[in-house]
């Protein structure tokens, strides 16, 4: 068990060296890219709305 934590452990501490060193690098072209992430992304957040509400639909009908 105590070697479990150990992993887990060591994991976070790799993904937050990771993150830090992924966020220290900037973009030159984020202001002009931002409207179409949020296009893109507000996109794909409805489409994943509507495709839960079937699934929903599908598991209530079904069970």
């Amino acid at each position: 068990m105590t070697v479990l934590y150990g992993i887990i452990i060591f994991l976070l501490i790799v993904a937050i060296v990771g993150t830090l060193l992924l966020t220290s690098r900037s973009d030159d072209n984020y202001r002009s890219s931002t409207k179409k992430n949020s296009r893109n992304l507000s996109l794909i957040y409805i489409i994943l709305i509507i495709l839960s509400i079937i699934a929903l639909g599908l598991y209530i009908i079904i069970y």
